[in-house]
C-alpha cells in the first residue's frame, strides 16, 4: 500500500525539521511511504528546509490561504499521487511521528475508513482548565452531530483511505477538523481513534486566538455542515420554537371563548402575538423542506464529484518524485 504524509506548512522553517526526523520509514503493510509538504504561503524557509531534508513532494500555495484549503489542497495532491492512505499531521511538531503506524493500521486492516489520533486532551499538561473543557463539549456536540465515537474532535492528526479522502469536500475556511468528521459520519464512513500523546509544544497555536473566537467559529461551523446534512431536521427543531408558543396562544383563546368567559376582548393581543408566531413557524418549517430538496441535489452532485475525481485518478499518470506546483 502507499502512504503519503501530508505536513501543512506556515513558517515552519524552525519545526519543520523535527517533525520530519520523527516520522517513520518503515511500516508493516506499507509497500511504499512519502512526506508532502503543503506550503501555504511561507515568507520564511519552508521550502528550502523541506527540499534540505529529502520531502517527496513540494506543493505550494502563492498566498495564505488557511488551514481548510490547505488540508483539501493536500487531499487531492495526496490522491492525484496515487496515494492509499492519507496521514495529516503538524509541521509544528505537536503530533508524535511514532504514532503514525497505529494510526493507520485500522486502515491497513480495514477496519475503518477514517482514524484520529485521540490527544487525551485531559492530560495534556499545558491545557488550561477551561481548554480542556471546551475540547470536551465540543467533542461531546460533534459526536452528537455526526454519530461517530470521536473523543477528540479537533486532533489534525489523522489517517484517512483513498475512498474516504474521495468523498470529502471541504466547505469551510476555517478548520477542516469539525467538518471531515460530520461528512464522515453523514456519508456512512466509519471513523475510530486511536490514543496518542502529544509532543511539548515549540511554539503558540496560530489557529486559536482566543477561547471565545475558537468556540464562536467552531460552533458555526457545526450547525453549517449539521444544516447541510439534516435540513429538514435543522429547520423543524426552530420552527417548533415559534409554533409550540403560537399555538399555546391560540389554543387558549380558543378554549376561553368556548367557555364563555367574559373579557376575551383582553385576550386579542395574544391572538395576534400566537397568529404571528404560528404562521412564522410553518413558513420556516416550509424553509426547510425546500432546503431538503436542494440537500438532495447537492447529494447528487457529489456522487458526480465522486466519480469524476475516480475516473481522473484512474487515468492520471504517475507524477515526478519531486514536483513544485501552484494549487488553485
Amino acid at each position: 500500500m502507499h502512504l503519503i504524509i501530508q505536513i501543512p506548512c506556515y513558517n515552519e522553517a524552525d519545526t519543520l525539521p523535527q517533525t520530519l526526523a520523527d516520522l517513520p520509514q518503515q511500516i508493516d503493510g506499507i509497500s511504499r511511504l512519502e512526506t508532502l509538504i503543503i506550503d501555504d504561503g511561507s515568507t520564511d524557509d519552508t521550502v528550502a528546509v523541506a527540499r534540505a531534508h529529502g520531502v517527496n513532494h513540494i506543493i505550494r500555495h502563492p498566498h495564505n490561504r488557511g488551514l481548510a484549503a490547505v488540508f483539501q489542497t493536500g487531499l487531492n495532491a495526496c490522491l492525484r499521487l496515487g496515494a492509499d492512505i492519507i496521514v495529516n499531521t503538524d509541521g509544528d511538531n505537536q503530533y508524535p511521528g511514532q504514532a503514525v503506524p497505529a494510526l493507520v493500521g485500522p486502515i491497513v486492516a480495514g477496519r475503518a475508513d477514517i482514524v484520529i489520533g485521540d490527544r487525551q486532551t485531559q492530560t495534556i499538561a499545558h491545557f488550561s482548565s477551561l481548554k480542556r473543557f471546551l475540547q470536551r463539549w465540543g467533542s461531546w456536540v460533534v459526536r452528537l452531530a455526526s454519530d461517530t465515537p470521536v473523543p477528540d474532535a479537533t486532533s489534525g492528526f489523522r489517517a484517512l483511505s483513498r475512498e474516504a479522502a474521495m468523498q470529502l469536500t471541504i466547505f469551510t475556511k476555517y478548520t477542516y477538523t469539525l467538518e471531515t468528521i460530520i461528512q464522515a459520519g453523514k456519508k456512512g464512513l466509519t471513523v475510530t481513534s486511536v490514543p496518542i500523546q502529544t509532543n511539548r509544544p515549540l511554539r503558540e497555536s496560530r489557529l486559536v486566538k482566543s477561547n471565545f473566537n475558537f468556540v464562536k467559529r467552531n460552533a458555526a461551523t457545526i450547525l453549517r455542515i449539521y444544516t447541510y446534512y439534516e435540513p429538514l431536521r435543522t429547520f423543524s427543531y426552530l420552527s417548533l420554537l415559534f409554533l409550540l408558543p403560537g399555538l399555546y396562544l391560540l389554543g387558549r383563546f380558543i378554549y376561553i371563548y368556548f367557555v364563555g368567559q367574559s373579557g376575551i376582548g383582553r385576550l386579542v393581543q395574544s391572538v395576534v402575538i400566537g397568529g404571528t408566531l404560528t404562521i412564522v413557524g410553518v413558513l420556516i418549517f416550509i424553509l426547510g423542506v425546500v432546503a431538503d430538496l436542494i440537500a438532495a441535489n447537492r447529494l447528487l452532485s457529489e456522487q458526480i464529484l465522486y466519480k469524476i475525481k475516480r475516473l481522473e485518478l484512474d487515468r492520471s499518470a504517475a507524477p515526478d518524485r519531486v514536483s513544485d506546483t501552484r494549487s488553485t
